[in-house]
């Protein structure tokens, strides 16, 4: 076919970009295939594989196989994608019905590990960096409200109510709220540290298991790591102390028995997922001490309630931060979980704190810092931190054996709104009280020990 001089002009820049395109396609391919082939010989030597990885051996000899890559038909995917929905459909009835058994739901080893090498952390960096954009004026109102629309925000409760004045969406995200938005329950030995929904909640079983959702359960020591304070001697910022595999040793129940202060009280838990729509900010839920920090990098895998039913162990997985200390029943911690897209963790009164940083911390290990002298002091429903946009906090406390939760597992809570209490004054008595802002802590010293 002859083409005409000006025709031909105007498909030579369209030829050349689809020639750039198909060029870069091919490189991106022959990435993937020299990452899967170095992810698989990592894992044959043992220096990153852990005891739940996925490995392919050859008549158990221990050879592993090459990753070889297959394209799959359309119509398979598309069934497989129909699949799983009917499994979900599935599970939401039986969970109406009353027999829903979570094992037949929960995901095999090779399930977990092809999810952990999805670049979660890497997501979740370049979604910090979009968060942190800064929108025109004249497109803050009608993107910021779209976002509060979706995701139900109540922006009465916002201290600033003009959408114009967030600069971008992480500003929207930890918005603070107005003084008088959330009411402090004053009969409450524990409030709700943060808005969210109750996923699991109630008192540690005699395995010494906790339920991220009823039925399926993880470690506690794995999840708050050793009961081991490095010594004061050992100074040093930001160096490695260890995995929570070299301190296995322990049982379950002789790990619970180390971190009880009284032999007369019991270990309580609760369990709260922020959605995107909720108050991104958390505070503190009882009058008590932090003595100690303990941050885990880990992973940053979903913690929404459908992947909480299906990942055994997914709060273990992924990035935390352990604040633990002691209230007047005896021990008391709060371990804020980072997410997908949630890797920032702020703690108002810890600027030492970094989290989802690539390549700085290596997988499995953990990072402490003690507190000197009496630690930090929070009174109760003082500002303690924030999440960019949402994620899970976790409760486990010493308590005695007559505390009583006040609310069922799948309900929303506000912070401020009562979790439990041992008293027997009405739950009902509120009064307004302004929380501090984080700006006026004050804290001791702090030193990092290793």
């Amino acid at each position: 076919m002859i083409l005409s001089p000006t025709m031909a002009r105007l498909i030579r820049p369209a030829s050349s970009c689809l020639r750039q395109t198909v060029l870069s396609n091919n490189s991106f391919s022959r990435n993937v295939r020299q990452a899967a082939t170095t992810t698989t010989a990592t894992t044959s030597r043992g220096s990153t594989a852990g005891p739940d990885d996925f490995r392919k051996t050859k008549s158990g000899r221990g050879e592993t196989s090459k990753l070889k890559w297959t394209p799959i038909p359309v119509g398979v995917g598309l069934v497989y994608i129909a699949y799983q929905q009917y499994k979900h459909i599935r599970q939401r009835e039986e969970i109406k019905l009353g027999i829903y058994n979570p094992e037949k739901y929960t995901a095999k080893h090779w399930q977990v590990y092809l999810y952990r090498l999805m670049p979660t952390r890497l997501i979740s960096k370049a979604w910090g960096q979009l968060n942190g954009f800064d929108l025109p004026v004249c497109m803050r109102k009608p993107l910021l409200s779209t976002y509060a629309y979706a995701f139900n925000c109540d922006l009465a409760e916002a201290a600033v109510e003009d959408l114009r004045h967030y600069k971008n969406l992480g500003e929207f995200f930890r918005r603070k709220l107005k003084p008088t938005a959330r009411p402090l329950a004053t009969s409450a030995l524990i409030l709700s540290p943060c808005d969210g929904t109750v996923l699991h909640f109630g008192r540690v079983d005699r395995d010494c298991m906790l339920e991220q959702v009823k039925g399926v359960t993880y470690s506690i020591k794995d999840f708050l790591g050793p009961n081991t304070r490095p010594a004061d001697s050992e100074a040093g910022r930001g160096a490695r102390v260890g995995s929570v595999r070299e301190h296995s040793h322990l049982s379950e129940t002789e790990f619970c028995s180390q971190i009880r202060h009284r032999p007369d009280t019991s270990l309580y838990y609760c369990i709260i997922y922020l959605a995107p729509g909720d108050y991104h900010r958390f505070h503190s839920p009882a009058a008590w001490a932090v003595h100690h920090r303990r941050h885990f990098p880990g992973e940053l895998l979903s913690v929404s309630p459908g992947v909480a039913r299906w990942l055994k162990g997914l709060f273990s997985y992924n990035e935390r931060v352990v604040l633990s200390g002691e209230w007047e029943h005896g021990f008391f911690s709060l371990t804020a979980v980072g997410a997908t897209n949630v890797g920032s963790i702020r703690v108002f009164f810890d600027n030492d704190l970094m989290t989802n940083l690539i390549g700085r911390y290596r997988s499995g290990d953990f990072y402490d810092l003690s507190y000197q002298e009496n630690g930090v002091n929070l009174k109760k429903g003082e500002h303690l931190g924030e999440f960019n946009l949402g994620s899970t906090i976790v409760l486990v406390f010493e308590a005695p054996d007559e505390f009583q939760f006040d609310f069922k597992a799948g309900e929303k809570v506000k912070f401020g709104q009562q979790l439990g209490c041992i008293d027997t004054s009405s739950p009902d008595d509120v009064t307004v009280v302004t929380v501090n802002e984080p700006s006026q802590y004050h804290t001791t010293d702090i030193a990092t020990v290793v």
